[in-house]
């Protein structure tokens, strides 16, 4: 596949690049990072009434720009590259694939309206730390005139600030993807409780969502009662390939500070960039950061068929797996090598590297480890080979 950018994928690339440069300075994201929402809500006013890039993916019947994943992921590797806080990821990444996905418009539609409109969205499925479907436990019964919702949802992106909840609960006695159903609520409903959750990566915010006998009228259920789980699936895997996309920014950011570095400090008065163990050091990040890049827009691609429902849709769990796997191997190492690289002080709080390592092992945990990627590359590998 010859992949390059069109003119308008390459005018929105080089607009986020500019904008995240002089919007999410160091300074900015340090600020963010220690107030509870997580994020300078001047900020996402910018990216939403400015720029309109919340508006990608949503379609152009409600006013949004009708983009594919592509364009998607040329903002979220901006984004990983400077580490911008705000809710991004949560609402376009995850809350709007599944609104969309779901339900094609009779209820998601004005949902749409509102996330158009600058409110943020989160979607909420984990119950435990298994794979996937496998991940929800929260429990939803039909009862006369909706449905009541059960459960204790953790490390929700920005679910603690969300102004919109995406929910997935089961039927009682299911597992895996059946009877699985997703629904969308009003995050300020009585009977939901929120609190954030600290957690290693400060630039990133996560939180805990709890519902008790939450009572939901019939019209939340997005698309048919326990049938989400191949949506959810799709969601999930949509939002595996917009997070590879910010680890390959990380990856990218971190070896250009590095470099940076090595250039300004010198020992035996000459640059340490000049010594050749610095330059392999340098070379092995550029590799991994180009490999990731290659693999990334390649699951970007297939993303958009998917998305569109094109011939190549059903590429796209090994093209998630591939590029997850990939970048996030590519994104930690570069990070501990750019910490090694700084000495000393790229482990102080002055220095932005820091900031860089934690999102970057963050990240590889998020939405299923390397190792998980490889395991379920594995599994497609050898179920074609018996299917063969």
């Amino acid at each position: 596949m010859e992949f390059r950018f069109t003119e308008e994928q390459q005018m929105i690339r080089e607009t986020a690049a500019g904008f995240f440069a002089d919007c999410s300075t160091s300074a900015a994201v340090r600020a963010a990072m220690v107030t509870e929402r997580g994020y300078d809500l001047s900020l996402w006013r910018q990216i939403c009434d400015d720029l309109y890039l919340h508006a990608i993916t949503l379609p152009e019947t409600i006013g949004g720009m009708g983009l594919g994943y592509v364009e998607l992921i040329a903002v979220m590797e901006q984004m990983g590259r400077y580490l911008v806080c705000a809710p991004y990821f949560a609402t376009v990444c995850q809350a709007v694939p599944a609104l969309q996905l779901a339900d094609a418009a009779s209820v998601s539609g004005p949902w749409l309206e509102r996330i158009l409109g600058g409110e943020t969205a989160a979607l909420a499925w984990i119950g435990q730390e298994r794979p996937g479907c496998e991940a929800v436990t929260a429990t939803c019964e039909v009862v006369e005139g909706g449905f009541l919702l059960s459960g204790d949802y953790r490390l929700v992106v920005d679910g603690h600030s969300a102004d919109i909840l995406v929910l997935a609960a089961r039927q009682a006695g299911t597992e895996g993807r059946e009877g699985i159903s997703l629904f969308v609520v009003d995050a300020a409903a009585e009977g939901i409780r929120r609190q954030w959750t600290p957690a290693l990566d400060q630039t990133r915010h996560l939180g805990r969502v709890e519902v008790d006998s939450l009572l939901l009228p019939a019209e939340a259920c997005l698309g048919s009662c326990g049938e989400a789980g191949t949506v959810l699936e799709q969601v999930l895997q949509l939002a595996t390939v917009a997070l590879a996309a910010e680890q390959m920014g990380v990856a990218q950011q971190v070896q250009d500070l590095a470099v940076q570095y090595t250039r300004e400090r010198e020992q035996f008065n000459r640059p340490i960039a000049s010594f050749q163990a610095i330059k392999h050091k340098a070379a092995d990040m550029m590799l991994r950061t180009e490999v990731a890049r290659s693999a990334c827009y390649y699951a970007a691609c297939i993303a958009d068929e998917a998305w569109q429902g094109g011939a190549m849709a059903a590429e796209l769990p090994e093209a998630a797996a591939v590029a997850k796997s990939y970048c996030s191997d590519a994104c930690f190492s570069n990070a501990g090598e750019a910490l090694q690289m700084h000495g000393g002080v790229g482990f102080t709080w002055e220095y932005d590297v820091h900031l860089y390592f934690k999102r970057a092992k963050a990240s590889e945990l998020m939405l299923g480890t390397a190792s998980e990627h490889r395991e379920t590359l594995a599994k497609l590998l050898l179920d074609g080979g018996a299917n063969a």
